[in-house]
């Protein structure tokens, strides 16, 4: 399981029954106050009402599947600007989801905010767990960020780029086609998460389901492909040279990894796939005005913190998207109803040995 974290200033243990402490205190508030006006509220005055009710909550908590590092800064700079302090719980995108709706169904709601996988929170969405969102804040965000039922809102666009080892592979010699990567020259030398059923939905209905298949089909059963379970590590051993070469890895880590001086790059093939994250409000959530508040900053001064970590904010206007290549956003309204027929065919097409 996960380990369950309180930032104040540094990460520390904390146990569920602190966390089911922390929202007696503003459950009365919460019994009081119509969340959706909270969330909503368009006012001149919004951040100045939102402050000085979070401060009286005493909190927020949050379920992110961000690294504790990544989501420090922001946690950082959120607690010295209003003075509220973020307790946090980091777990996977899947875990997120799972844990929230298990508490939901037994009638604890805890959790404030979930900073996740936009397919996680649009499941949780349709258990009836986050509230709609229409804030004055998400003029700037992408359209294609915020769905049609508004009950979460991208906060950044994971480009799935692909990752390779500099010191084993020379640019030169990288594929400019997925249909490449049938070569035998990569045999024994591809990588990709263990499922990964949306990216590869998305890729095949770009590619036209049948041409795809036979290409990635040709791809596993030639050369074959390491399945890893979890993006990073999967950079990470890229960067090691265990897997020498990696596909759909998140472009942002390869960034941050070479940056740091890892022997580690990134290329792009066609079709290009962007898979938002997003940040979703609770219904239920304890400490509304909290949440209300660091929605607001994840939106507009968070921004700026996901550029300096390299990754593509969902604020167009703070960095642009690659340029010069067609983008595939994930339809999650959509990749959630055929979650099942994806994560089964991936599967399938992935685990085939080479010969």
């Amino acid at each position: 399981m996960p380990s369950i974290a309180k930032h104040s200033p540094q990460l520390l243990c904390l146990g569920t029954a602190a966390l089911i402490a922390l929202a007696p205190a503003a459950a009365r508030a919460q019994a009081a106050a119509d969340i959706a006006s909270i969330v909503n509220y368009a006012g001149p005055d919004r951040t100045d009402r939102l402050v000085a009710a979070a401060k009286k909550e005493g909190g927020v908590l949050i379920y992110s599947s961000a690294t504790i590092e990544d989501m420090k800064a922001h946690i950082d700079l959120f607690e010295k600007k209003y003075g509220v302090k973020v307790n946090l719980w980091r777990g996977d995108s899947e875990g997120i989801a799972q844990r929230a709706i298990t508490e939901h169904r037994g009638g604890r709601d805890l959790f404030d905010l979930a900073e996740t996988s936009g397919g996680n929170l649009e499941q949780m969405h349709r258990e009836g767990l986050l509230q709609a969102v229409d804030a004055p804040v998400q003029k700037d965000i992408i359209p294609k960020g915020i769905p049609n039922h508004r009950a979460y809102t991208a906060t950044r666009l994971q480009v799935q780029a692909n990752s390779y080892n500099t010191n084993l592979i020379k640019k030169a010699d990288l594929p400019r086609t997925w249909a490449d990567l049938t070569d035998p020259k990569w045999k024994g030398k591809l990588g990709i998460e263990v499922d990964d059923g949306d990216w590869f939905g998305t890729v095949l209905g770009a590619m036209g389901e049948q041409k795809g298949l036979d290409i990635f089909r040709k791809i596993a059963s030639v050369n074959g492909v390491s399945l890893r379970k979890g993006h990073t590590l999967l950079a990470n051993l890229t960067a090691s040279g265990e897997v020498p070469m990696s596909l759909a890895i998140y472009e942002y880590k390869i960034q941050q990894m070479k940056l740091a001086g890892a022997p580690i790059d990134f290329f792009y093939l066609d079709p290009l796939v962007v898979h938002p994250v997003g940040i979703g409000v609770s219904k239920k959530a304890p400490h509304p005005n909290a949440a209300a508040l660091f929605f607001d900053f994840i939106l507009s001064d968070g921004q700026k913190i996901y550029l300096e970590q390299q990754s593509y904010p969902s604020n167009v206007k703070v960095k642009p998207l690659p340029a010069g290549i067609e983008l595939h956003f994930i339809d999650f309204t959509t990749a959630l109803d055929q979650s099942d027929k994806w994560s089964k065919v991936y599967k399938e097409t992935f685990a085939a040995r080479p010969r």
